[in-house]
């Protein structure tokens, strides 16, 4: 069992993944969430403050769901945010499509290179070994 301190109350609880938090103010969270997220849908031009404000959440809150990719912003938003390789608009994430499309294939090459460096013997056939009783 692994216990820690909730980050947020400081109940120990047993932790499995995921941020260190309990089981409670995880509930807590996804409800704000849910919150945050029917706010944006009804109040499409609201800034980043007015979401703040009017759900009773930190801004850097809700800047870590667009970054996770649960809120996305619509395209008339007055909330501008930017790919962090080439500054790119986009409205939920980290990274445009471009960018993440070459984040792929850069990631797929490398494993690629790594399958050929290192090539599996060839002439064995690890099912067809046999093993004789002593």
């Amino acid at each position: 069992m692994n216990a820690r301190n909730c980050k947020k109350c400081g109940k120990i609880f047993n932790y499995i993944a995921g941020p260190p938090i309990c089981p409670a103010c995880r509930e807590k969270a996804e409800q704000k969430f849910q919150e945050v997220k029917e706010f944006v849908r009804a109040n499409k031009s609201a800034s980043m403050k007015e979401i703040s404000e009017n759900c009773n959440v930190e801004e850097h809150q809700v800047k870590q769901w667009v970054r996770e990719e649960r809120l996305v912003f619509a395209s008339d938003s007055p909330i501008k945010l930017f790919c962090e390789t080439c500054g790119a608009p986009i409205f939920t994430g980290r990274y445009c499509g471009k960018c993440k499309k070459d984040q792929a294939n850069t990631f797929g090459a490398a494993g690629r290179q790594e399958n050929t460096a290192n090539p599996a013997p060839t002439g064995i056939n690890n099912s067809a070994r046999m093993y004789s009783k002593k």
